[in-house]
């Protein structure tokens, strides 16, 4: 069977794995889920217990969660060399360093700024508080992810690879929650305008607006939710 992803909207992290299952061009399914409705429920979470996307169920129908495992799932699977590099070379190390910080002190600088968001019942006092601390936060990590982009086109290389598939899908949270002034990073913005503009990522966003684009062709479909849980869930 051909891999399915569950991938999450509005906004969800999970885009950039889309378009990294774009660029690899390997046959795979999607699933979609309403983050806001489809999550909040124990049977979603027999499929994953944290309450989460992205999910993968893989070729073999293990379920694969966390979104570093599921990247490392498809370098094992990128015989070509498309999204990555052979294991030891010094460009597989290089992205996977800018695997590990994105999936963890980038993405989780956000934090705060979700919960402000979320919280219910609101308290205002809590929420201010949380959202100084996240833009706070999310502007350290804006400063060390600009000095850690080079002179090569993408994060790690003249095409996209992994690292820019993980940065896609997060590095528009800064847009939503008004975060940080994009103009205080020229390097990172000019390297989201080329993410952004990108066949595969116009791709993966275009599918969470609801709509149904032509992609390169891999993705064989949508699979329900209810099927999915119901297939491969414990």
């Amino acid at each position: 069977m051909e891999p399915i992803l569950v991938y999450g909207f509005p906004m969800g992290s999970s885009a950039g794995l889309v378009a990294a299952f774009e660029w690899l061009g390997q046959p795979y399914r999607l699933c979609r889920v309403d983050m806001l409705k489809d999550m909040k429920n124990d049977v979603y979470r027999r499929l994953n217990d944290r309450g989460e996307t992205p999910v993968l169920i893989t070729d073999d129908g293990r379920v694969l969660t966390e979104t570093m495992a599921i990247a490392q799932w498809l370098e094992a699977r990128d015989t070509e060399r498309r999204i990555s590099f052979p294991l030891g070379t010094p460009q597989a190390d290089a992205m996977h360093q800018v695997v590990a910080f994105l999936n963890t002190g980038f993405t989780g600088a956000f934090s705060p700024l979700w919960a402000a968001m979320e919280m219910d019942p609101p308290n205002p006092a809590i929420q201010e508080v949380l959202r100084v601390h996240g833009r706070e936060s999310v502007a350290e990590r804006h400063v060390r992810l600009e000095h850690l982009i080079g002179d090569t086109a993408f994060l790690v290389a003249d095409h996209p690879t992994l690292a820019d598939a993980v940065l896609a899908g997060v590095a528009r949270w800064a847009d939503f929650h008004q975060a940080v002034d994009a103009t205080d990073y020229p390097k990172l913005s000019a390297l989201r305008r080329r993410i952004e503009a990108d066949p595969a990522f116009v791709f993966a966003v275009t599918l969470e607006d609801g709509e149904t684009p032509t992609g390169s062709g891999a993705m064989k479909g949508h699979v329900a939710l209810a099927e999915v849980i119901a297939r491969f869930a414990t």
